[in-house]
């Protein structure tokens, strides 16, 4: 199995820079989907200005940056330096905004506490044993704290640890990766057996106009 930083170097080459502006006109905004203006946006962690949030791999940082502009301490986290770089050329001098080098499993081991909310959108949710991170990010949360992520749909009857490949040369083997594919009812249930007290999983549709994925979306409260 490839280096899990050396993969997302390769991937942070593949991905095209986040526009200088959203249809809107807004120059931060938060993304769930995998389109760009489209379905639900920070609402969904239904936070304040003051609120603590972590981004469990945040790539190159717009999402995270956007919650910063909010008002809220924003802790990015991602394991790839080349992201990472990225983030801070374009977002470091955003206020109450930190980005930190590591994965999301060592992150969250090294005490980390005190979250009203964690999150991640295609990152280290779909990328990491829910066994070792979904425990962990409920240790972080404040009482009351949500937890929420987005990532595609799984294939039916593909569920568990599936592969991911990244391309890199015509002469070169991809890159492999392991994600981990649920359905709803199945997030539904193992979030429920970590602790969480109200869970809500669904698929948001694609945007119409031509055959395309959905973007499967779950979202879990810690009790108060």
């Amino acid at each position: 199995m490839t280096d899990i930083a050396t993969a997302w170097n390769q991937y942070s080459g593949q991905r095209p820079e986040r526009r200088p502006t959203n249809a809107r006109g807004e120059t931060t905004w938060f993304n769930w989907t995998q389109y760009p203006d489209h379905g639900p946006g920070v609402e969904v962690l239904g936070l304040q200005p003051g609120s603590r949030v972590l981004d469990l791999g945040c790539g190159k940082g717009g999402n995270i940056a956007h919650l910063a502009t909010l008002g809220m301490t924003a802790v990015g986290v991602d394991v790839s330096p080349v992201q990472l770089r990225a983030a801070r050329g374009r977002w470091g001098a955003v206020p109450g905004l930190s980005l930190e080098r590591a994965d999301a499993v060592t992150y969250l081991s090294q005490n980390a506490k005190g979250f009203d909310a964690a999150y991640s959108v295609y990152g280290a949710a779909w990328f990491t044993n829910p066994d070792d991170l979904i425990p962990l990010v409920f240790k972080a949360l404040r009482p009351g704290g949500v937890l929420a992520f987005s990532q595609r749909p799984p294939v039916e009857g593909c569920y568990d640890c599936q592969a991911s490949y990244i391309p890199r040369g015509d002469d070169e083997d991809p890159l492999v990766v392991r994600r981990w594919d649920y359905p709803e009812d199945e997030w539904r249930r193992r979030l429920l057996d970590y602790g969480f007290t109200t869970v809500q999983a669904r698929t948001v549709e694609a945007p119409a106009g031509r055959r395309r994925t959905g973007t499967l979306m779950v979202r879990a409260e810690r009790a108060g």
